[in-house]
């Protein structure tokens, strides 16, 4: 089975967006760098990667944590995230997979 060379969108995205690339999409809303309505379906690797070193870009200025946002982002970043988790849940979606090698 080949992979995809286009993303199929967080809105389509298994484990309901909690991917690598649902996180990068989550961020790069939470920062401003495309609008909430943008899914990224269609998207190729090139794209999603160039948005990815924007996201990054924007992790450094805040020393890659969430507790070193200004209140604004961080309150941002709390609603995304947490709507987007809240979404997931109710798809199914534990968290578990996530964890699976930590024992």
């Amino acid at each position: 089975m080949t992979k995809p060379d286009k993303y199929v969108g967080i809105d389509n995205d298994i484990n309901g967006g909690m991917t690598s690339i649902g996180k990068i999409i989550r961020d790069a809303w939470v920062f401003g760098l495309i609008p909430e309505t943008e899914s990224c379906q269609n998207w190729n690797l090139a794209g999603i990667d160039a948005l990815l070193q924007q996201v990054n870009n924007e992790w450094d200025k805040y020393g890659c944590m969430v507790s070193h946002l200004p209140k604004e982002l961080f309150e941002r970043h709390q609603k995304v995230h947490g709507a987007w988790i809240d979404r997931a849940k109710a798809a199914g979606w534990s968290g578990d997979t996530e964890t699976d090698d930590e024992d």
